[in-house]
């Protein structure tokens, strides 16, 4: 596509400039007459002085001609900027450029194509198979929880493979290690290094910045990142992608030879140090730079002794200032003001802050400028800008997007499936399309997305073995599991459960306050009026005067909540949406002589909430409901092979209903 646009601007002014030329001789060639120039009076036009009178004429003729060719290739030159740059907010997301292999560095064919810098030849110009090189710093849960939405908006523009380097502490390692392999996105690879190994090279730097020794570490890339990778993107966590990042990438080319390192400007006043009275901030270039999207040049860093230069510099800036204020900010800044030809500029656009005090709003004037959103300040979605509503949605909806939609393939772009996913398109390609349980069973082989430990947490495991894990709305200071020895024992804790009409509601703080509510008629025994079986067994009369545990026996349809020891038997995974999970794992519990033991001061309380998009296909679909049968039908037959003729109760109890 560059080509092309190449190839038509020049076509075009060549065209231009022959008619101009053609013109400019005609009518040169009219004011002559038989050699003669009519501005000359008759008694010169044949002297050795007319003549060169009418070469000086013919001279100045020839550079006019020149020169208005000169203006009308500036104007097309900015008449193409412009034509182009609205084609590029149109297409933000098509891929455009040549070949990698027929380009060189800097991304120009020609010098005169260098010199006019036109809009064109400043596309990226990357391969569309090229692979883009990604770095973070990620510690902890929140940053996790962020790294999350940062890595969907990136593929979800992406059209290129990626590789993610990430630098992160044992909590994030296990979260992102779960996650990546949930996933199984096409195209990407990902690499962990250890962040305690690098601790040690900026733990000497004092650091006053929310981010701690984490956001140092930046400044360690050169170091933490294989000896072979020439270039990488480096982002915060809390950055936001609006628009495919080898746009990003292509940037790399545009580099001088000097140049090291790509940032875009401060968009706040802090190295100004006009912000409030005897405010002191470290040295910088003008406003400084924003290191949360920062291109390195690891190969020509690595060329200049990168990690001497940025230690000199921070020994000799913290004599003065003791601290650093914005982590590894600091120090890029007090580097790039000693050594300024190192720097590439970028265009605001590739980082728009959305800290306290910012004038990002000079960044961009159409939603089509975006290309990257940073949330650089504590206050994360709750700054305060005139158009942040628009980019907190834009967040948020990232943070929900269904991350399965991002495992697409890029297509003319060779590579090696992992060994699950090969699996999986093994198994998909065995099932009948023409099965009308197709989709159950499909919807069965679907490797879910796991994103370990999404809240923050403090777990520290106990001798006993009897740790719980928290999965629904329970209170920690009821639910008896020591006393009960649920470790030692095969016990199904059942929490009776009750639920509300209203969608404002005081929860009960006790069990007394509950039944009070219960007799008034705020609270309801769960699914009373629609589905009675599915909790009458946990026998509510018992549990109203109950003060400790009860055993209740296993009755049809009965699906209570439960909490049960992590060894239990699994959902069945054929029962999915709506209808028959729970109940068939409280077959299977009771197959495996679970004792069915009814808690008498725990309880939870279901709120009301809209149909969810399964129960309505339950209730409307006649094929739905017909799929469910024949899978109830299969799971009594799976029981029989499993437990023999101790199963056969639950098919007849399930016939004689």
């Amino acid at each position: 596509m560059t080509l092309l646009c190449r190839g038509r601007l020049k076509l075009l002014v060549v065209f231009l400039m022959t008619i101009i030329l053609i013109t400019g001789l005609y009518q040169l060639s009219g004011s002559l007459e038989n050699g003669r120039s009519l501005f000359l009076p008759p008694c010169l036009a044949d002297t050795p002085a007319s003549q060169f009178l009418e070469r000086v004429i013919l001279e100045s003729r020839v550079r006019e001609v020149e020169e208005e060719n000169r203006q009308i290739r500036l104007q097309l030159s900015q008449s193409q900027s412009t034509a182009t740059h609205s084609t590029e907010r149109t297409y933000g997301n098509q891929q455009w450029g040549t070949s990698a292999d027929t380009v060189p560095e800097d991304g120009y064919n020609t010098a005169e194509e260098k010199n006019n810098d036109t809009e064109c030849s400043r596309l990226p110009t990357i391969h569309k198979c090229e692979v883009i090189h990604v770095a973070c710093v990620c510690a902890g849960h929140n940053a996790s929880r962020d790294m999350v939405t940062l890595v969907k908006s990136v593929l979800f523009h992406r059209r290129n493979p990626l590789h993610f380097h990430f630098i992160t502490d044992a909590v994030a390692n296990q979260i992102l290690t779960s996650l990546f392999q949930s996933w199984m996105v096409p195209s990407v690879q990902v690499s962990f290094y250890d962040a305690e190994e690098l601790k040690s090279e900026v733990s000497w730097i004092p650091n006053k910045h929310y981010s701690g020794i984490y956001g140092l570490m930046k400044l360690t890339l050169t170091k933490a990142l294989p000896s072979d990778l020439s270039k990488v993107i480096v982002l915060d966590t809390d950055i936001t992608f609006a628009t495919d990042i080898a746009e990003l990438w292509g940037i790399f080319r545009k580099f001088t030879d000097k140049q090291v390192i790509g940032l875009v400007e401060n968009q706040s006043d802090w190295y100004l140090g006009n912000l409030w009275k005897n405010h002191k901030p470290w040295p910088a270039l003008g406003r400084g730079f924003n290191t949360g999207v920062i291109l390195l040049y690891l190969e020509r860093l690595r060329r200049i002794k990168w990690e001497q230069m940025w230690r000199l510099t921070a020994e000799k800036e913290l004599m003065s200032m003791l601290s650093t204020s914005l982590a590894d900010q600091d120090i890029f800044n007090a580097f790039i003001k000693q050594n300024p030809d190192l720097v590439h500029q970028l265009p605001c656009l590739w980082n728009v802050q959305l800290s306290d005090h910012t004038r990002s709003e000079l960044c961009y004037t159409e939603v089509s400028d975006l290309k990257v959103i940073h949330w650089n300040s504590p206050k994360k979605l709750r700054v305060k800008n005139k158009h942040v509503e628009f980019f907190r949605n834009l967040y948020l909806t990232f943070l929900e997007y269904d991350g399965n939609l991002l495992r697409r393939e890029l297509f003319g772009c060779s590579s090696q499936p992992s060994q699950d996913i090969i699996q999986l398109q093994i198994a998909l390609e065995e099932l009948d399309e023409d099965d009308q349980c197709y989709d159950f069973r499909r919807e069965r082989l679907t490797i879910h997305r796991v994103h370990l430990y999404f809240l923050q947490y403090e777990y520290t495991p106990t001798e006993e073995e009897n740790d719980v894990t928290l999965v629904a709305q329970l209170s920690m200071d009821r639910k008896t599991v020591m006393e009960l020895d649920l470790a030692n024992h095969k016990k199904a804790l059942v929490v009776p459960a009750f639920e509300t009409l209203r969608y404002r509601l005081s929860f009960p703080k006790s069990k007394a306050e509950l039944l009070s509510m219960l007799d008034m008629g705020t609270l309801y025994t769960f699914r009373y009026h629609v589905w009675p079986r599915g909790h009458a067994p946990s026998n509510y009369a018992k549990w109203r005067t109950s003060t400790t545990p009860y055993n209740v026996d296993w009755e049809p349809d009965f699906e209570p909540y439960v909490v049960v020891k992590r060894h239990c038997p699994e959902y069945d995974q054929r029962f999915l949406g709506f209808g028959w999970n729970k109940v068939s794992h409280t077959i299977e519990l009771d197959a495996q002589e679970y004792d069915l033991t009814v808690l008498p001061n725990a309880f939870m309380i279901h709120m009301p909430h809209a149909p969810s998009f399964d129960i309505s296909k339950f209730r409307s679909s006649l094929s739905y409901r017909s799929c469910l049968k024949t899978l109830k039908e299969e799971f009594h037959q799976d029981m029989s092979r499993k437990y023999g003729s101790a199963a056969l109760k639950y098919l007849t109890a399930e016939r004689n209903i």
